[in-house]
């Protein structure tokens, strides 16, 4: 009696455990969150600027169709993004404090108005309050040879002057910073 009782007590553990095993991922954040650090973590370094965003996938789509000409748009997906400045810094042509803000962005062809926003807490650009801009400065609109999927931010520099760069297809838009 006691060996048929550990076998149906075995026989159930197995039935629950290969069922929750089974069990597919489907909730998986399409848009991934991410951060990119200047300096990067690797340095010895304090951080000066982070950012935290999220990366959405072209998935066969064009920039346009995703971040519209002319539009404010939440620069990447999910909630407004957050820049944090570690120290006063210039960031395109105009003095920031240090601070947390949210970050949007208006395409152009040549150009994109970059937004540092003072409410911290707004999903993507439905809630985009403009009356609480901190700054409006633009950003060059380049090309990159590479064709990036994912909605992507990185810095490019050394010391106190470094370039944030928004990629995204072959977009590149670069945002100079200087501490």
């Amino acid at each position: 009696m006691k060996n048929l009782m550990k076998l149906g007590i075995l026989l159930l553990t197995l039935v629950f455990s290969s069922t929750a095993t089974a069990q597919k991922f489907s909730g998986l954040d399409k848009s991934p969150m991410d951060q990119a650090l200047y300096p990067d973590a690797h340095s010895k370094k304090e951080a000066l600027v982070r950012i935290t965003y999220s990366r959405p996938q072209l998935k066969g789509r064009s920039l346009t169709e995703l971040a519209p000409m002319g539009q404010v748009w939440r620069t990447g997906a999910n909630e407004a993004d957050e820049i944090v400045f570690y120290k006063d810094a210039k960031f395109g042509d105009k003095d920031i404090k240090a601070g947390s803000y949210s970050l949007f962005t208006i395409p152009g062809p040549n150009e994109w108005t970059i937004i540092l926003n003072s409410n911290l807490n707004q999903w993507g650009a439905y809630s985009y309050d403009e009356a609480a801009d901190v700054i409006r400065t633009t950003a060059k609109v380049g090309k990159g040879s590479a064709k990036l999927e994912a909605f992507s931010i990185a810095y490019d520099g050394k010391g106190d002057d470094v370039n944030m760069v928004l990629g995204w297809g072959t977009t590149r838009v670069t945002v100079p910073i200087s501490f």
